[in-house]
C-alpha cells in the first residue's frame, strides 16, 4: 500500500532524498508520492520530521 504525504509537509525533502525508488517528487506547496512507484516501504516516513507521511 502507497503512503500518503498530508498537509502538515513542510517541504522539506527529507522524504525523496530517502525513497529507495525515487516515488517522491515535490509538487504543488508539498511532496508527492507517486502510488504507482511506491512499494509501501515506510523509509520516508520513519525519517519525516513533520510526521506528515500516514498510510
Amino acid at each position: 500500500m502507497a503512503y500518503k504525504i498530508t498537509d502538515d509537509c513542510v517541504s522539506c525533502g527529507t522524504c525523496a532524498e530517502e525513497c529507495p525508488v525515487e516515488a517522491i517528487k515535490e509538487g504543488d506547496g508539498k511532496f508527492e508520492i507517486d502510488d504507482n512507484i511506491c512499494t509501501g516501504c515506510g523509509t520516508c516516513a520513519s525519517v519525516c520530521p513533520t510526521e506528515a507521511i500516514v498510510e
